[in-house]
């Protein structure tokens, strides 16, 4: 077991994720190699300075444009939109590793008697006009189900249907307008080595060590209890997990860390010691000012990210207004091996303004010159990314 003090912890896991010292990723290459990386990044279709996946990338790539994400999904298809942690962003070529939820989802759909015939129509109707969205299509009947994956939809025919096929890897999502999804037939953009690969791994145990391997690299830190980490891992259950992580352990695949004043041990991938190593050779890296994307791999557990860095996170966007302690749509603001407070910020595109509505400051944290030098230097950089010329803030 490996001994850690809290702040050697925060620093390899700022050091894991890009957010510490020099920028570790760039442009176009840096995005697809963060995302092998962590495996997978959330989606969420909301958008007020930039949608969760977006707001990730720009965190942590030198140079990141929203149009770079738009291009490695739909012209470079080195990336796609499929379930990982929810609604997600994966590698390419994970693809098969999730064939036993598609399979669950073509069982599921053999629950419908009509879903064969309303399927065809969807394939001529692709067949004759391309690629479509709900709104593009039809169907005869009133059919409405709940995913085998995890969509749920009401009585829209087309959109369930549409999201069935999509649920089974005959479609794929084309691209997108905003929030709307356009659909196409995934054979015509999937290598057929992918698309039609087997199930790489039968045992579920030997699925569950490879999706567990996966989420511990996603944050870069976790430990065996549960966690909003392991959501959407089918049957991962905590007698499941324990089993895992000691078969892990055993085959040397992770490493244990204890870290001072925490009752849980942690682990991280084996691959990933030389970060440890490189924390304990260099304990005062450079600092960057970044804000956090809400749905952050760096956050998954809030737990953790409360015991680690001493800062509790909600994401108030369900939260009743009334209720809100801070605001409706409010990033994490890191600066340095700390996150020192949040702020809320809304990218007002028809003025090309970045409004800088609210600052809220951790205890004990005073806004130094250096801070507010490092937090202007984050915000014209956010500014860039949300396309927006001048900035009006709250002072800082």
């Amino acid at each position: 077991m490996i001994e850690l003090t809290n702040r050697q912890a925060r620093q390899f896991l700022l050091l894991k994720h890009g957010l510490l010292g020099e920028y570790q990723f760039a442009g176009k290459e840096g995005v697809l190699d963060f995302v092998r990386q962590v495996g997978c990044i959330q989606y969420d279709p909301i958008d007020v300075c930039g949608k969760n996946a977006e707001l990730v990338l720009q965190s942590r790539i030198k140079g990141f444009t929203k149009n770079m994400l738009d291009e490695l999904l739909y012209k470079d298809r080195y990336l796609i939109d499929y379930p990982d942690k929810n609604l997600a962003i994966i590698p390419l070529e994970d693809w098969p590793y999730f064939e036993r939820y598609r399979q669950a989802a073509r069982q599921h759909a053999k629950r419908y008697p009509g879903m064969e015939e309303l399927t065809e129509q969807v394939r001529v109707h692709i067949h004759n006009h391309g690629a479509l969205s709900s709104d593009d299509l039809q169907l005869d009947g009133n059919f409405s189900w709940q995913s085998a994956i995890h969509w749920s939809s009401g009585n829209n025919t087309s959109r369930s249907v549409l999201e069935q096929m999509y649920s089974t890897g005959e479609l794929i999502i084309h691209h997108k307008k905003g929030t709307r999804k356009y659909y196409d037939i995934a054979e015509k953009y999937i290598p057929p080595n992918l698309l039609n690969a087997p199930e790489p791994l039968m045992a579920e145990l030997d699925h569950h060590k490879w999706r567990v391997l996966r989420r511990i690299g996603a944050v870069g830190l976790l430990w065996n209890r549960a966690s909003d980490a392991w959501l959407n891992i089918w049957g991962l259950k905590a007698v499941q997990r324990n089993e895992v992580f000691r078969q892990l352990l055993d085959e040397a695949r992770i490493v244990a860390i204890a870290v001072e004043q925490l009752k849980d041990t942690l682990y991280c991938r084996a691959e990933d010691l030389p970060l440890i190593e490189a924390v304990l050779q260099n304990p005062n890296p450079k600092f960057r000012c970044e804000l956090i994307a809400p749905l952050d791999n760096l956050i998954w557990d809030r737990k953790l990210i409360s015991e680690l860095f001493g800062f509790d996170y909600t994401w108030e966007i369900y939260t009743p207004a009334i209720k809100r302690k801070f605001g409706y749509y409010v990033l994490p603001l890191l600066y340095g091996e700390s996150l020192i407070g949040r702020a809320e910020i809304i990218a007002e595109r028809k003025t090309g303004t970045l409004v800088v509505k609210n600052i809220w400051y951790e205890n004990g944290i005073q806004p130094t010159k250096q801070l507010r030098t490092a937090m202007n230097h984050c915000f014209q950089r956010f500014a860039f990314f949300n396309g927006c010329g001048t900035i009006s803030e709250v002072e800082i």
